[in-house]
């Protein structure tokens, strides 16, 4: 080879090494992306046509560029489905490895203590980033907790995993209780579970609840909880106003001012601190309670000692106004 020969394989070396060192500085170098960016893997989806997508959402430059250093430096590990953060700045490289062994971004769904079922199909019906329908859940079949779930995902596998997780609990608890408690079965104990729940919002006074209720079950007692009432007219939802007359004495497989024993179900979702309280209840021979002004609850073991609380309530609702 002559020396011009060998002058333009230099220049053309040159070129081509530029080009190459272009592209792979695009492969390891800085990205399009400016700022934090989530993006959607679908479920099936092939590399080529992912490297379209970016593209098309203007987060790399090339498509094809990015799926010839993909075959050539990236893992030949398989991408997968879900939704990905796409940190700012990042390269091809990262983009890849992101798909490829990246964490899934997880969103979450909270049902609190003691929302009953209509309340949980109603919030994840209203989870736009699920997808598909669900029934109403069966009253006491959900365990109230914050639950993970992926964008896409259908709301069928997430009320499922609500579910599971109530089962389980149950299942855990039940060898734990307490001997000679008032509730026969699990299915007795998520029902007793549900109204200790309505009744109180103190974690220091579940097992008090739990106790006063499992007393009067014992002795043939009406339980006499005002959720109960509610529950048949509202499905569990706030009634918002006072009880009617009426109500406290309609008789429904519910009610328990006109019924001995535990209505036919769950009024409510319970959590697991309120089973625990079925299922270990405080030592106490109460049989009434009425509210303390306070948030929380006076118990009492005579009607005597009931009554004088009452009288004290009422004085504390006269000095507000609202009586």
């Amino acid at each position: 080879m002559g020396r011009k020969g060998c002058l333009v394989a230099v220049v053309l070396g040159a070129l081509l090494f530029g080009i190459a060192a272009a592209s792979t500085w695009g492969w390891w170098g800085a990205s399009k992306i400016e700022e934090d960016t989530t993006f959607v893997v679908p479920s099936g989806s092939s590399l080529t046509s992912i490297a379209t997508k970016l593209e098309e959402e203007n987060l790399i430059a090339s498509s094809e560029s990015f799926l010839l250093w993909s075959k050539f430096l990236g893992s030949g590990d398989p991408i997968k489905a879900g939704e990905f953060l796409l940190p700012a700045g990042s390269s091809g490289s990262d983009i890849l490895d992101t798909f490829q062994h990246g964490e899934v971004i997880r969103r979450f769904v909270t049902i609190p203590e003691g929302m009953p079922s209509i309340l949980v199909y109603e919030r994840l019906m209203a989870e736009s980033l699920l997808t598909g329908a669900i029934p109403v859940p069966e009253e006491g079949s959900v365990l109230p907790e914050s639950y993970d779930f992926e964008r896409g995902e259908a709301r069928t596998a997430v009320l499922a995993r609500m579910q599971k997780a109530m089962r389980d609990t149950v299942a855990e608890l039940w060898p734990k209780r307490a001997p000679g408690i008032a509730v026969r079965t699990p299915e007795e104990a998520v029902i007793l579970a549900s109204i200790v729940e309505k009744e109180t919002g103190k974690d220091s006074e579940r097992r008090m609840v739990a106790g006063l209720y499992s007393n009067r079950l014992r002795q043939g007692m009406m339980l006499q909880a005002d959720p109960t009432i509610i529950y048949p007219i509202t499905k569990g939802k706030p009634l918002g106003r006072r009880i009617r007359q009426s109500e406290i004495s309609d008789v429904n497989d519910y009610n328990t001012y006109s019924m001995v024993g535990l209505p036919k179900g769950p009024i409510t979702n319970p959590g697991r601190a309120s089973i625990e309280a079925v299922l270990n209840p405080a030592d106490t021979d109460a049989l009434f309670m009425v509210a303390d002004g306070t948030g929380g609850h006076a118990f009492a073991s005579t009607l005597a000692e009931h009554n004088a609380n009452v009288a004290k309530w009422f004085a504390i609702r006269r000095a507000r106004g609202e009586m």
